[in-house]
């Protein structure tokens, strides 16, 4: 039998010299490009109360297709306290509710929060017209990223400025969320009109030549739906706390339907 060769055995300096290396660019840190996984943990619950018309039921139906990072639950009986809402949410993983609430099986309030700390905007919803009730052309890829759009009064006064950054933060799709696609083809528009926040979903419609895409060959093309918001009350915490801004411009429902009454009342007088 013939002798074995020896293996060569590497130098002391050269093991210490190859764990340094090792080491030191264990310590370098990774690029945006090359950091993998899914990092924001953004989750909006969306849940209404128990008496829901069909019209405010569609309505959130179409903002779940606008949120994929969203999550559902069963209604909510209005005679408890708001505040279990946290709780679900806290179950859920969510930090945004998005709280359909009805009133006489006729009003709609909306509240968008954040859980548990708040704070929290009461709106009333008026002018409601959902993407069934449109049939409009547009259309974009459900799941898509939204380009989110703000009108130049929202950087105005300061309780604008907090229902922009609370809006940015619930209708904004976190970068690669596991139900989202990389692509940005619809634009969500915020206007402030009326002292009314006006809400609106387009898709982006590129030119005829798609290999020379640029923004002024690219047009906008209306899906749905279509919501105008009132705001009421911003509260400083979740559902409740100190009032931080007040609407003097809201009316209450009830005040119109009482005033359209009793005009009614006067001219059947005469």
């Amino acid at each position: 039998m013939g002798k074995r060769k020896a293996t060569p055995v590497a130098n002391e300096a050269e093991l210490q010299q190859s764990n340094a290396g090792e080491r030191k660019a264990a310590k370098q840190p990774k690029l945006a490009t090359e950091a993998s996984g899914f990092k924001n943990k953004e989750k909006v619950l969306l849940l209404s109360s128990r008496g829901i018309t069909h019209r405010s039921r569609h309505l959130m139906l179409d903002l779940a297709q606008l949120l994929p990072h969203c999550k559902r639950d069963s209604k909510l009986d209005t005679k408890t306290d708001r505040g279990i809402i946290n709780e679900v949410a806290d179950m859920k993983g969510c930090s945004s509710v998005l709280f359909f609430e009805s009133r006489k099986r006729k009003d709609l309030y909306i509240w968008l929060a954040r859980a548990p700390d708040g704070p929290s905007i009461k709106f009333h919803c008026a002018n409601v017209h959902t993407m069934a009730e449109l049939k409009l052309s547009g259309n974009h890829l459900k799941g898509s990223r939204p380009v989110l759009s703000f009108d130049a009064s929202f950087d105005q006064q300061p309780h604008l400025q907090l229902m922009k950054e609370m809006f940015t933060q619930s209708f904004a799709t976190p970068r690669r969320h596991p139900k989202s696609k990389p692509f940005h083809d619809h634009v969500i528009s915020f206007h402030f009109l009326d002292n009314r926040i006006w809400l609106r979903n387009y898709q982006i419609v590129s030119g005829m030549d798609k290999k020379k895409a640029s923004a002024d060959s690219a047009s906008l093309v209306e899906v749905g739906p279509r919501v105008c918001l009132n705001p009421i009350k911003i509260f400083g915490g979740s559902f409740g706390g100190p009032v931080l801004f007040d609407n003097p411009h809201f009316v209450s429902p009830n005040r119109v339907s009482y005033a359209a009454l009793a005009l009614r009342f006067c001219m059947h007088m005469k």
